[in-house]
């Protein structure tokens, strides 16, 4: 009985560019859209998957040197990106002890989640153990240390189990033109010195998942949408589980949608918020990825949302700003998904929704 033979780095990048071709099928499934700019988006959606998932296992694989990367990010996303969060990741193993250390910025949410990450897998996220920024002694001027491992700390202690592969910390803004992120670093507590040089072994594995997690993450993500698209321009209740799989958080409210609108139409959502910490509405793509938040305004918040006389939001999505309610930006788009989260609340109501014409808009304000 012979060894197996070692991979070949030259075939494992064959087989990769293979991979991402096939992966195109997605985009061109009969049931999408045909239409120009989706089609455009989603080649461009899988050049971006490509580019999260090199980063995080290739150049970010090595466990005992892990480092804080952006697994989304304003050009590239997955899932409904908040534009209102930062998203650093970091990649460890399980049965190994971390220290986490920086210093906490001006954003008005923080926390830290290790998840067992199976996107490549089967499209989920398992939440091993969580901090929320309460949970969280921190220092005077906002510095911190948490010990991230399967074994109880005394203090800031992030639970790890065997399986845990990521960490995932989270902050968000409710102002994100004055808000600012904190600065962290997280190292492996006694492990070796310096990293093993890069093997074939490696590389070809790191190649071989990141074609997986390219087609698992847009497989997974067009489903939602089509699960949306069963419902269009409403806000159905859906089973939140869901939403916790693909690595959601638990104390935050999900209600997705399906938007289909004419030219000459705008598609208007009214809500009362509930008492809750945070809420946002998004305008996204079809493929889930918020539209250009740096340019466009394709988001409102409770910090930023102008409420009528009785308390209730009044949003507005069309192409052009009516100069009343609160003006979503369409984006050259006629269809997409669209997202409201509710953080934090006790209740957790599903907007109304119309399609109506834009002179009437105009006409009664």
């Amino acid at each position: 009985m012979t060894d197996d033979p070692a991979p070949d780095p030259a075939q494992a990048w064959r087989d990769f560019c293979g991979k991402l071709a096939v992966a195109g099928d997605i985009i061109l499934a009969p049931d999408i859209p045909d239409d120009p700019i989706i089609r455009a988006e989603g080649f461009r959606y899988l050049s971006r998957l490509t580019k999260l998932a090199l980063e995080q296992y290739v150049e970010a694989s090595d466990p005992d040197f892990p480092f804080f990367y952006k697994l989304s990010h304003e050009t590239a996303k997955i899932g409904a990106d908040n534009p209102d969060n930062i998203y650093w990741n970091a990649s460890i193993r399980g049965d190994c002890d971390y220290r986490i250390t920086g210093r906490r910025g001006s954003m008005f949410y923080f926390s830290i989640v290790a998840n067992a990450m199976r996107y490549h897998i089967d499209g989920s996220a398992h939440a091993t153990g969580q901090l929320l920024d309460g949970d969280i002694e921190w220092g005077p001027d906002g510095e911190v240390e948490i010990i991230a491992s399967c074994n109880p700390q005394p203090k800031n202690w992030l639970r790890l189990e065997p399986d845990a592969s990521v960490i995932v910390l989270r902050q968000s803004a409710l102002d994100r033109a004055q808000e600012r992120g904190g600065e962290f670093r997280i190292e492996r507590l006694n492990g070796p010195v310096v990293p093993s040089p890069l093997t074939a072994e490696k590389i070809s594995a790191g190649l071989a998942t990141s074609a997986q997690f390219v087609r698992g993450i847009a497989s997974t993500f067009s489903d939602w949408t089509r699960l949306f698209r069963e419902h269009p321009n409403h806000f159905a209740a859906i089973d939140q589980s869901m939403f916790q799989k693909g690595g959601g958080a638990k104390d935050i409210y999900y209600a997705h949608s399906y938007w289909r609108i004419g030219p000459d139409e705008a598609w208007v959502i009214e809500v009362t918020p509930p008492e809750c910490y945070y809420w946002n509405f998004q305008l996204d793509n079809w493929w889930m990825e918020s539209f250009d938040y740096r340019f466009r305004q394709v988001t409102v918040n409770k910090h930023s949302v102008k409420l009528e006389n009785d308390g209730s939001a009044r949003i507005i999505c069309a192409a052009r700003d009516p100069g009343v309610g609160n003006w979503i930006d369409t984006c050259g788009h006629s269809e997409g998904t669209a997202l409201l989260r509710w953080a934090g609340a006790s209740e957790h109501p599903l907007p109304r929704a119309r399609i109506v014409k834009w002179e009437d808009i105009c006409s009664t304000g």
